[in-house]
């Protein structure tokens, strides 16, 4: 592990740096990508409750109902990799480019549509735009600063809240107006995110690690000076950190021009990233939370709750904590690090899980009212122990810990399996809540279980390394967490000393 300390602040301590400001606003534009994903399962979620959707959509129920959530998957499904291919050709901007094209069409269509199909086509469009928009994620991760890398791409995933808490509170506003603009209004809306981010995507720089791989790193070293440094090309921070990543991606360049997918599972290291890409995607889905997701109203109407002024006041305020909690998290992961953070959300979530079975199945057998409103409470405590693990951690830590030759592949793959078991569960929900109801909960409690039990195993410590630094964990060179814990607060003070915006 480096020694940061050895290079000195150029602009002397505890001053405002603007270089660093200009840098973090230019990801703080492109965090808002992730939130495009999040408006659209919370806008699906909401549209549910409202008469004059279910009216033109013909009340979709069982699973046409799981058809018409699950396209948007479908479309990120079928062009990830396609996503992953041009942004390790063409560069990471390139991608975001092609999903903006594809939000401005599906919001287009979808807003306008005239017949359930066109609405539908409209929603397959906005999926195949969230695709593309996971080249933001990845080069978030290349370009930040590195004591900040951390923080902002496990802050990339929290966004989808954002995106969440608009669509909640847009229906919730115009829940009572009469005729089609009820949703048309909303589902125009879901443009509005990615418009937002468009100041990300025009003044961000390309990533340094994509430019040196393609031999550009007089560029790749201007774009470190310029905005780690403020301007010197010679300082010492620039030099070593062009060093390092010339050192990490020229060994990789020769077999990167070759690499395929069966690589990513050829040694050791790489079958254990793998491992955690593949299970995180899948855990992500299958631990409860996309029950609740997709199905809120269905949920809380087996709880007695079945007012729309209810459910979509609920589903506001649910998106708004889920906000709070996973940002939180996000700026403690370096504090905390990953595995406690998956620990902490796993056994909040399992417990959590437990109770609001027992009080489902407990209104399911007496209709208590007094019960059924009692689940309402568990189900924001479980989903804030989701939210301190997977919202925070499941793309910063899949694009921390593979080699930049597989990167944009690890995200992509990870994305897919995301969006693979969410697949299974918009199908698969609705019917299993509308044939055994809460007995379904049961399912997921087991989930839980062999999550922790993954995290256990499987799951490495990886806070306090730079991104070239991930081999020292996965590739062989011995457990290195005592190391960590020895040299984390020199790494940590050293930048902090740099970064005070």
């Amino acid at each position: 592990m480096a020694d940061y300390s050895q290079f000195p602040s150029p602009t002397g301590h505890g001053m405002a740096r603007p270089h660093l400001v200009k840098l973090n606003l230019i990801i703080l534009s492109l965090l808002m990508y992730s939130g495009s994903q999040g408006y659209d399962g919370s806008l699906m979620n909401c549209l549910q409750t409202l008469t004059q959707w279910q009216i033109f959509m013909n009340y979709p129920v069982g699973t046409w109902l799981g058809f018409i959530n699950a396209l948007p998957t479908i479309g990120s499904l079928v062009f990830l990799p396609a996503q992953a291919w041009v942004s390790d050709r063409l560069g990471r901007r390139v991608s975001l480019w092609v999903g903006i094209l594809f939000s401005i069409i599906g919001a287009g269509v979808q807003a306008s549509a005239h017949s359930p199909g066109t609405f539908i086509v409209g929603r397959l469009f906005i999926g195949i735009s969230t695709a593309w928009f996971a080249a933001s994620a990845v080069l978030i991760t290349e370009i930040a600063y590195p004591s900040h890398r951390a923080k902002c791409t496990a802050l990339y995933n929290c966004q989808f809240y954002v995106g969440s808490v608009i669509a909640a509170w847009v229906t919730y506003g115009v829940r009572n107006m009469e005729g089609s603009w009820a949703w048309r209004i909303p589902s125009l809306l879901q443009i509005a995110i990615p418009i937002l981010a468009l100041s990300g995507t025009i003044f961000a720089p390309e990533s340094p690690r994509w430019l040196v791989a393609n031999d550009r790193s007089d560029e790749a070293q201007a774009i470190i000076a310029k905005y780690h440094a403020g301007g010197p090309l010679d300082d010492p921070r620039v030099l070593f950190e062009i060093n390092e990543i010339k050192q990490s991606i020229l060994t990789e360049l020769e077999a990167m021009r070759t690499t395929t997918y069966g690589d990513m599972v050829r040694t050791k290291g790489n079958r254990r990233r793998m491992f955690i890409t593949i299970t995180l995607g899948v855990f992500g889905q299958w631990v409860g939370n996309g029950v609740v997701s997709f199905y809120l109203s269905l949920i809380l109407s087996t709880v007695g709750i079945t007012s729309v002024t209810q459910q979509t006041l609920l589903n506001g305020f649910l998106n708004v904590w889920n906000l709070f909690m996973s940002v939180g998290a996000a700026l403690m992961v370096d504090n905390i690090g990953r595995r406690k953070l998956f620990f902490s959300s796993g056994i909040i979530m399992l417990l959590s899980y437990v109770i609001i079975t027992a009080l489902s199945a407990e209104f399911a057998n007496h209709g208590t009212k007094a019960v059924g409103t009692a689940v309402i409470p568990f189900l924001f405590i479980f989903f804030g122990g989701f939210d301190i693990g997977f919202t925070p951690l499941v793309i910063a830590y899949t694009a921390e810990i593979w080699p930049f030759s597989f990167r944009a592949r690890g995200v992509a793959i990870c994305l897919w399996s995301t969006s693979a078991a969410g697949l299974f569960n918009i199908f698969v929900n609705p019917i299993a809540l509308a044939a055994i109801q809460w007995r379904y909960y049961v399912i997921f409690i087991a989930v839980q279980l062999l999550w922790l039990i993954a995290v256990y195993f499987r799951y490495p410590e990886t806070r306090a390394y730079t991104l070239e630094e991930m081999t020292i964990v996965f590739d062989g060179e011995g457990d290195k967490t005592k190391a960590v814990n020895n040299e984390i607060q020199v790494k940590e003070a050293s930048f902090a000393h740099n970064e005070n915006i």
